[in-house]
């Protein structure tokens, strides 16, 4: 009888696993209902597909960085803009993290069976970067789906006996994430060196010599890069670098050094690296060496939403400690599932050193480590449930296996609560119901939207606005606009007088400068001398004229540049 009653529990499992999986899927949906307001949307993913649309076609900005990056997903994102509709990006988005989690249910059934397939599916859904990247149309969820597909078709590669096919398949997924975010390259570099290792080790092969392996390491890296070469043709027309901005001094040494990027891993940020990332988060965060020795364990307890110092994102702490019992009596697992768990971890260990001595530390940079993270952290609990199970009584079978339950209730609970926080910070039924307008609700989180639509209402058409720290959230303007403060420094800088600014600024075609006061002031107060301070505040008094104002914002237009 009571062997019936334990089956009946555990076919209730699933059931409660689909039906809590439903509620993250629907509510992810509600989140997604509202207007874009996230940085790197107006900055990037949606406002350069919106520039390419207004122009009718792709063209290159040099003023933007970000607009070399490869465009697989913000290609995508075209379509529905093409239609006016702004949201739907977000549910392309979305789509990734569901294919995502379909790759992990898929790999977990195989190796487990359908109970911990679910729990991984849920518990990944549910991690609280992946929530907050799916109500968000940004590209990293497709750099997460492409980099995984390529590491399960690389194990499926080896079960199969080495079938071309499935090395081809893992190419394929591993060019379209390089043609989906330049973090990309971490996983190319890494799958390229797996796969004449994986080959040499397996069973059958260890004395196939050096040809044959490196061949297979050959044709995935070709294969890969085939994929990715229409945006490296495109670069190399634009800047003589396929890979620009990255590694720009390789490919033109005489290029402006000074030239800023700001993408995921740029040159600026590559300076940091080895010791020089211990030096920056000392300088800037004031972290001890004891702080710094600690951040790969960190960022599972840690991690804060728009907070770089906690790496700008949050993870479930259950993913670490799950992942300690993953290799947990491995002896009693098969030789495949022991050898793809040891792929899996050499993965995540060598993408995060990776990351960790390039870029400043953030939990999107380093995402495409979350999915076999996950698959390793249910392996774990499955070792942990099965070590419970052995226990020499029955009292203590329930009570180890209880208590492993409750862990999985509170981690999910984790998570449920920062579903929570999102329903409370992003406010969608406001906006559904109609109590919020569209303009109503952009302007509640965006401080200059009142100054964008004097500016998409008042200004000629052939306006050209200057974005002087609005942190270059251009995709709600309606007029031709440009970055500022760099030019605005160097004119003041090097002209003598307010006119010779003006002049300069005409040359460029600026009509009207968009300004947040406070920032340009304490900006001057370090960028400036006295001299050069009195310039600026100079030519604003006579050169231009302050036609709107709103909640710190400032809109001036220039002299003799209006109708």
């Amino acid at each position: 009888m009571k062997e019936i009653a334990s089956k009946h529990r555990n076919r209730y499992v699933p059931v409660i696993l689909v039906g809590l999986l439903g509620l993250v899927v629907f509510s992810i949906v509600l989140l997604s209902l509202v207007p874009p307001v996230s940085k790197d949307e107006l900055v990037h993913h949606l406002a350069v597909p919106k520039l390419y649309l207004k122009h009718g076609g792709m063209f290159e900005i040099p003023f933007m960085p970000f607009s070399y990056y490869p465009m697989n997903l913000d290609l995508l994102y075209l379509i529905p803009l093409y239609f006016g509709n702004d949201i739907v990006p977000k549910f392309i988005h979305f789509s990734f993290a569901l294919l995502t989690a379909w790759l992990i249910f898929r790999y977990l059934k195989k190796r487990t069976d359908w109970t911990y397939a679910l729990f991984g599916v849920l518990f990944f859904l549910s991690t609280p970067l992946i929530i907050k990247l799916s109500i968000t149309a940004y590209i990293d969820l497709g750099i997460i789906f492409f980099s995984t597909a390529a590491l399960l078709f690389l194990m499926e590669w080896v079960d199969s006996g080495f079938k071309m096919k499935f090395l081809v398949i893992a190419a394929v997924f591993c060019g379209l994430g390089l043609g989906t975010k330049y973090n990309g390259l971490i996983t190319l570099f890494l799958l390229t060196l797996f796969v004449p290792l994986l080959y040499g080790r397996a069973e059958g092969t260890k004395k196939a010599g050096l040809f044959r392996p490196a061949w297979h390491g050959l044709v995935f890296l070709l294969v890969s890069l085939t994929v990715f070469s229409p945006w490296m043709v495109r670069n190399y027309q634009w800047t003589k670098n396929p890979i620009y901005p990255l590694y720009n001094h390789w490919f033109n040494a005489r290029a402006d050094a000074t030239k800023d990027s700001s993408p995921d891993i740029s040159e600026r940020e590559e300076s940091r690296g080895g010791h020089g990332i211990f030096a920056y988060r000392r300088a800037i965060y004031g972290e001890q060496g004891w702080q710094i020795a600690l951040l790969p364990l960190r960022i599972f307890f840690e991690g804060k939403d728009a907070d770089p110092q906690r790496f700008d994102g949050k993870l479930n702490p259950f993913l670490f400690l799950y992942l300690l019992f993953a290799f947990y009596r491995s002896r009693e697992d098969p030789y495949a599932e022991k050898r793809e768990k040891a792929f899996l971890l050499a993965f995540v260990v060598l993408f995060f050193a990776y990351a960790f001595f390039s870029v400043d530390l953030r939990m999107r940079y380093i995402s495409p480590i979350l999915p076999p993270l996950v698959i390793l952290s249910v392996f774990g609990l499955r070792n942990l449930i099965r070590r419970a199970k052995t226990a020499s009584s029955q009292k203590a079978r329930r009570g180890a296996v209880g208590l492993l339950y409750g862990t999985v209730l509170f981690s999910l609970a984790m998570n449920g609560e920062y579903l929570l926080t999102q329903f409370r910070y992003v406010d969608p039924f406001t906006f559904i119901a109609g109590r919020l307008g569209r303009e109503e609700y952009l302007a509640r989180f965006l401080p200059e939207y009142p100054s964008v639509q004097h500016i998409n209402r008042h200004l000629p058409s052939d306006a050209v606005v200057s974005l002087v720290f609005v942190g270059n959230r251009g995709y709600y303007l309606d007029r031709t606009y440009v970055y500022g403060e760099e030019t605005l420094r160097q004119l003041i800088k090097k002209g003598p007088s307010p006119e010779d600014v003006l002049s300069g600024l005409k040359k460029s075609r600026i009509t009207h400068f968009l300004v947040q006061d406070h920032l340009l002031e304490k900006w001057s107060l370090i960028n400036f001398t006295e001299q050069e301070k009195e310039r600026m505040h100079e030519f604003f008094a006579k050169c231009g004229h302050a036609v709107h104002q709103s909640r710190g914002f400032t809109l001036w237009s220039l002299r003799n540049t209006s109708p």
